[in-house]
């Protein structure tokens, strides 16, 4: 029985294909007892360790940090974590008076109901035609009566102390014009401007030709700009199908983009949801549209659907074609979880691709 006892006890020992197994034998009480889950378990956590350092010698040799340049920035700190936003999808006609007083009351509505940040439609102070944008352009840097539209913005948002987020509207400087978005902060000066970086020039046979360049010049530069409720890249409509614009913003600490746009009925029911989810997803921040209301006996009838997206993609909240407002919550502790679920920061390959933020690059301090 002994030899029997110690034959066992070695049979114990040996590798087993069957974790689950935990054996207690013993015919002689001076022989040890040994238990296959512990040695298992030791096994297991011995090969753990191994496959984290081998994961993190791997990522190291991905070089992750590079992939973006300079390297991404950290998401900063916000002033605030909880706030309301309120998407305006206004109706836009071709009394410039009524549009902005109507854009005043909506904001006044908006910020009762407690939003603090306001985001406004592409183009609404004016009707969206080439034909237009030079007769209701405006000299935003002279300000004043050469700008009523970005006046009343500035008024609005220091009297009622919230951030706007100004749509866009056609600009002249000096013998160009741009499509425009002017950010006022809770004491009414001028945060940024950001004009349309990429003009909406399309041909869709049978469906849809129109060509910004006609009339409209290109803007040369991202915006992005730190206000009392986050740091916000800003975009104007096709803007938002340029992924690399977004992922510049991403990579300087922004928690939201906005995109002031008008999708037609052709482009709209196609992509304009998806485009929205894409950005958020692909960024894991918060994106917000705002529209302009559908005017079918307009030259350019605009596919409306404001919405919000959260940083899984996810459609907080929308509307369809008709004037409204949208007051949404946003919640940027949901960012940091996003991203602690995904970490797409800490896996991306900058030993095989690249995004080269070229404004940032040559901007002074840059890192």
């Amino acid at each position: 029985m002994k030899a029997t006892g110690i034959l066992a006890s070695h049979r114990n020992l040996l590798p087993t294909t069957n974790p689950s197994l935990s054996f207690r034998f013993c015919s002689n009480s001076a022989l040890p007892v040994i238990h296959h889950s512990s040695f298992d378990s030791n096994k297991r956590n011995i090969a753990m360790s191994l496959r984290s350092i081998v994961s993190a010698t791997m990522e190291a040799s991905f070089k992750p940090e590079e992939a973006r340049v300079p390297t991404a920035l950290p998401l900063p700190t916000p002033p605030v974590t909880k706030f309301k936003i309120a998407l305006c999808q206004l109706s836009v006609t071709t009394d410039k008076e009524r549009n902005i007083a109507h854009a005043q009351q909506a904001i006044e509505d908006a910020a009762e109901k407690g939003a603090q940040l306001i985001l406004l439609p592409e183009i609404w102070n004016s009707p969206y035609s080439n034909d237009s944008f030079p007769v209701y352009a405006e000299d935003i840097d002279a300000g004043g009566d050469a700008s009523p539209s970005t006046r009343m913005l500035s008024e609005v948002s220091r009297s009622l102390k919230i951030t706007i987020i100004g749509g866009s509207i056609p600009e002249r400087s000096g013998d160009k014009l741009y499509n425009s978005c002017c950010v006022f902060g809770t004491d009414g000066k001028l945060l940024a401007k950001h004009r349309k970086i990429h003009l909406f020039d399309i041909d869709i046979p049978g469906k849809m030709t129109f060509k910004e360049s006609r009339t409209l010049t290109a803007g040369a530069r991202p915006t992005i700009v730190d206000t009392e409720v986050g740091r916000i890249g800003i975009g104007i409509c096709y803007d938002i199908r340029f992924q690399e614009l977004a992922a510049i913003y991403a990579a300087r600490g922004a928690h939201l983009l906005c995109y002031p746009g008008a999708f037609n009925m052709t482009t709209g029911p196609l992509h304009w949801e998806l485009l929205q989810r894409a950005r958020a997803a692909d960024c894991q921040l918060y994106v917000a549209t705002c529209s302009p209301s559908r005017d079918s006996g307009s030259s350019y009838v605009a596919w409306g659907h404001s919405t919000l997206v959260g940083p899984f993609g996810e459609v907080l909240v929308t509307t369809e074609h008709e004037e409204t407002t949208l007051i949404a919550e946003i919640d940027y502790s949901v960012i940091e979880q996003r991203r602690t679920y995904f970490p797409f920061q800490k896996q991306r390959r900058g030993d095989l691709y690249q995004l080269v933020d070229v404004d940032r690059l040559n901007s002074t301090g840059a890192n």
